[in-house]
């Protein structure tokens, strides 16, 4: 599991309305120590505001390229999704067309 991948989770309990207070305070204990490291220098590591919300949240991918196929996909479904705006589906089309889909 990648840190991006970890760091996901915990912001993800912390802003789950279903989680106890004690697991929301564990997961900020977590972002401070393991993705802050107290000195803030690495600016791929998290950063927690008091409001519990998370900035600068590593993604997963961040180190490497899309997957083409994955993105027309996704693309593809945007067009087929009758809950996507008309501007996202046009958006879409015109993605997919500079990819040659």
């Amino acid at each position: 599991m990648t840190d991006a991948q970890i760091a996901g989770g915990h912001k993800a309990t912390i802003n789950n309305p279903n989680t106890s207070q004690e697991a929301k305070e564990h997961s900020k204990k977590v972002l401070e120590e393991e993705f802050n490291g107290g000195d803030g220098k690495d600016p791929h590591l998290q950063t927690v505001k008091p409001d519990l919300t998370c900035t600068s949240v590593p993604k997963a991918g961040d180190t490497k390229e899309k997957n083409p196929g994955n993105v027309a996909g996704g693309l593809k479904s945007t067009l087929s999704n009758p809950n996507a705006s008309e501007e996202a589906k046009e958006s879409a089309k015109e993605r997919l067309n500079k990819m040659g889909e």
